[in-house]
């Protein structure tokens, strides 16, 4: 990855299982922000085409703090198959790329 600095992107089914996950990053300074975002999704998920409501996480967190974030992800979420994506912050304020480097330490 060339960016220090990453928002990883992940859907939950349950407002709860979204702020469990949320606190657990924040807490264990795996993340140093984690947005709940209400959406609604359409996917095809073993044969069939779903449509349901769920919240995207968007976890602000440094690159090297990736795979201890997957895990943890893993451990507490009820998907067989979580959704888990890495993006990379390619730009953004000093101020809060720092602050986002800090809480992350």
């Amino acid at each position: 990855m060339g960016s220090e600095f990453v928002e990883i992107q992940v859907t939950c089914g349950a407002a709860h299982e979204a702020r469990t996950i949320a606190d657990a990053l924040v807490e264990r300074r795996l993340a140093a922000c984690v947005q709940l975002v209400p959406i609604r999704s359409t996917y095809r998920w073993e044969g069939a085409v779903e449509r349901d409501d769920e919240v995207l996480l968007l976890i602000k967190t440094t690159a090297r703090r990736t795979d201890e974030v997957e895990a943890t992800v893993h451990d507490l979420h009820s998907y067989d198959v979580p959704a888990f994506t890495v993006v990379e912050i390619v730009s953004g304020s000093d101020d809060y790329l720092a602050w986002v480097r800090a809480e992350t330490t």
